[in-house]
């Protein structure tokens, strides 16, 4: 027997395709909190839009909390391998559990579906969080936005 979910427990369930504007907002607002300029973030858009169709693709579960969207995540899998594509959560979130508890559902989820592995591309702000939650670097990847150079940490964990 479940018991009952208190009104301020957080929740996490799977997204829906209508939360793609939501979770877009939630992405770019979370980007916008590492004081990127404004002209990177607008660069950034098509890779911080969450469509419908991406959703319906992708594993991708919201953090919830008294019925507001905190954060969210997506996987995709390839072999025994996943990958977390967007792991966002809103600023006033950040250092709360949230980003922990999509972490930790994914790695849940990704070992329920067969994978032996997950890895992540990600933001450089974000590598610390990474490691916390028992990710190694195993690389990394240059890339560019507007001319400028940025190097993006490869991260892996064995599941």
């Amino acid at each position: 027997m479940e018991r009952p979910q208190t009104p301020d427990e957080l929740v996490i369930l799977r997204a829906a395709p209508q939360h793609a504007d939501e979770l877009t907002q939630t992405a770019i607002t979370a980007k916008r909190y590492w004081g990127y300029p404004e002209h990177w973030i607008e660069a950034w858009l098509p890779l911080l839009t969450i469509t419908p169709e991406f959703i319906e693709a992708h594993e991708v579960y919201q953090a919830v909390q008294a019925g507001v969207t905190l954060g969210f995540i997506a996987l995709s899998f390839q072999a025994q391998t996943a990958a977390i594509e967007h792991l966002w959560v809103l600023p006033e979130a950040m250092g709360k559990g949230v980003g922990r508890a999509l972490f930790q559902h994914a790695v849940m989820r990704a070992r329920s579906l067969g994978a032996r592995r997950l890895e992540v591309e990600s933001d450089p702000n974000a590598e610390g969080f990474y490691q916390k939650m028992g990710a190694r670097r195993c690389g990394e990847r240059l890339t560019g936005v507007l001319g400028e150079t940025r190097s993006l940490p490869l991260l892996y964990m064995d599941l």
